[in-house]
């Protein structure tokens, strides 16, 4: 049952164009931005999910098989699974090259500017970054 205190935060739709980690990561954070007990938290969490997909999305969360899910934990491991591919990008080590030091830019502004353009590339090892 979900709580009547309970609000979503607006979050975007997620119809297979964007990262869905990153989609599982703003769903949860808005479910938890709400004042709930641990156990009202996981009721919303696996709930709600179907309301914030759209398009190819909606069609496999309407798919699954009925009680194949037991925790928001099976269901976010689920999604990102049959999701990954939609969003697979191919770094490249010249990505970072791109980043440069503007002229009369301090050492320290550099790399504050580096690690935010760091954060906006796909995962990569640390090797790379370095």
């Amino acid at each position: 049952m979900i709580p009547k205190k309970f609000r979503m935060h607006e979050i975007p739709k997620y119809n297979r164009t964007t990262d869905p980690n990153e989609h599982v990561t703003s769903y949860t954070c808005a479910i938890k931005g709400n004042d709930l007990e641990d156990d009202e938290i996981e009721c919303v969490l696996l709930k709600r999910f179907g309301e914030t997909l759209s398009k190819g999305a909606m069609i496999w969360y309407h798919n699954l098989p009925p009680n194949s899910i037991d925790s928001f934990a099976m269901l976010a491991n689920s999604f990102l699974k049959a999701h990954a591919r939609a969003f697979k990008v191919e770094i490249r080590k010249s990505d970072f090259f791109k980043v440069k030091q503007r002229e009369n830019e301090m050492p320290r502004e550099f790399v504050s500017q580096f690690q935010t353009e760091r954060m906006d590339l796909p995962p990569v090892t640390d090797d790379w970054s370095i």
